[in-house]
């Protein structure tokens, strides 16, 4: 009995230290992680959707339902 109490003491201080490096393994951060590329493509991605949204409000109302905000946005990721 004595013998497991210690096991489990010594897994418990185990577990105390290392616990930021756990963490990490099971359930990693993803933001920590991120390359360039995925930062990128993910930025890139985020560009391609507001201009489909944008392009979208041109489609069914036409240019000129564009608030200039809109229009400077557009002229803006046209641009990137």
């Amino acid at each position: 009995m004595n013998t497991i109490l210690i096991l489990l003491a010594i897994l418990v201080i185990f577990a105390y230290f290392f616990r930021r490096e756990i963490k990490e393994k099971v359930a990693p951060n993803k933001e920590k992680n991120y390359t360039i590329d995925d930062k990128f493509n993910a930025d890139k991605v985020s560009r391609q959707k507001e201009i489909d949204q944008l392009l979208s409000k041109i489609g069914k109302n036409g240019l000129d339902d564009l608030s200039e905000k809109d229009r400077k946005r557009l002229d803006e990721l046209s641009k990137m």
